[in-house]
């Protein structure tokens, strides 16, 4: 099939973000690749999005689709039952999409076919310098997303649902997302390579992704991560990695150091321990405030500015804080729960 003639699906599915599913139809409306579709699936929003996402059915070629709330995996196995596509395309809808996305997948799948790719993430001028802080904390080398959407990544690279696309023969083989929430798109991923596809990353093809607008989204949305990790880990049997204990091992140091630091200052029972507690609290000051300098120094590279930088060390914080507590909260449920 020539260049030109590949007709490609993009599968957004929406729940309760009229705005940001706005912002995102808009951003399509300018792609340089004109052979395609895109198929809007509400999994229940209240109130319904149909008006609109409908004020741009003279601007895209575009399907409406609402089901009863399901989860966002179920919702893309419902738009991919209704694409037309050869290949389909998944964006989450908070991400904003270059006008040269699609011919840049376009000749990515020429020169290398992939039977599912991911694609990276970057934060957008437009964006708040809190969602910038966490694009940074989602996608730097030095947090946990340094294994996200990089040429040089840790590991098997495993696409993620806000940047995937997958053939229409995938879809066919595969029947698509199994887990409908909660680590869906890593699942995926695995068992994509576990039949042997070829899965891959096409390192050009980035979109910007707009992310969780508070801390408390934030945190709620990593600590499902967390959570996943060991979903993953219990259903795949190897897909647990030192890497992926990092956050918690640093979310219980750093309780820890807290913990002494209070025993140091009112409890004085402690007073014979007090040299010992001394030294081990000036170790890990040390360690962690040269972590958390080298976090400054290099958002403030990356950002040239004083103020993103700042709030990029408190979103990483927040992420490995709130990614260790959810995996240790389902690894000690989980064995707690199968040794009763």
């Amino acid at each position: 099939m020539s260049r030109e003639q590949r007709f490609y699906s993009i599968i957004i599915p929406l729940y309760n973000r009229p705005q940001e599913i706005t912002d995102l139809l808009d951003s399509l409306t300018s792609q340089l690749y004109p052979h395609f579709e895109v198929i809007v699936v509400d999994d229940g929003s209240v109130p319904q999005a149909e008006g609109v996402v409908n004020s741009f059915a003279g601007r895209l070629d575009l399907q409406y689709i609402y089901q009863e709330n399901r989860g966002q995996g179920f919702a893309r196995n419902h738009g991919f039952q209704k694409a037309k596509g050869d290949y389909f395309v998944v964006f989450d809808s908070d991400c904003l999409i270059p006008n040269d996305y699609l011919l840049k997948v376009e000749s990515a799948l020429e020169n290398q076919w992939l039977d599912a790719y991911g694609g990276p993430d970057m934060a957008h001028s437009s964006f708040t310098n809190l969602q910038k802080a966490i694009s940074y904390a989602m996608t730097s080398p030095l947090s946990t997303g340094g294994i996200r959407g990089n040429k040089k990544h840790l590991g098997t690279f495993h696409p993620r649902s806000f940047n995937m696309g997958i053939s229409r023969e995938t879809w066919e083989r595969t029947g698509g997302f199994h887990w409908t929430n909660q680590s869906e798109d890593m699942e995926f991923s695995i068992r994509m390579q576990q039949m042997g596809l070829r899965v891959g990353l096409i390192a050009d093809a980035g979109v910007y992704h707009k992310r969780r607008v508070s801390l408390r989204q934030f945190f709620n949305q990593t600590f499902s991560f967390g959570q996943g990790r060991v979903r993953l880990f219990r259903h795949f049997g190897n897909e647990l990695k030192p890497v992926h204990c990092l956050p918690s091992i640093f979310t219980i140091g750093l309780a820890g150091l807290m913990a002494l630091f209070v025993t140091f200052l009112f409890v004085p029972e402690f007073e014979p321990i007090f040299p010992m507690i001394s030294s081990v609290l000036g170790v890990g000051t040390i360690v962690y405030s040269t972590y958390f300098i080298l976090l400054f120094l290099h958002a403030l590279v990356k950002n040239s500015n004083l103020h993103v930088a700042v709030l990029s060390v408190l979103t990483v914080v927040v992420q490995f804080i709130a990614y260790g507590s959810g995996f240790l909260k389902n690894l000690i449920y989980n064995s707690s729960s199968s040794s009763s």
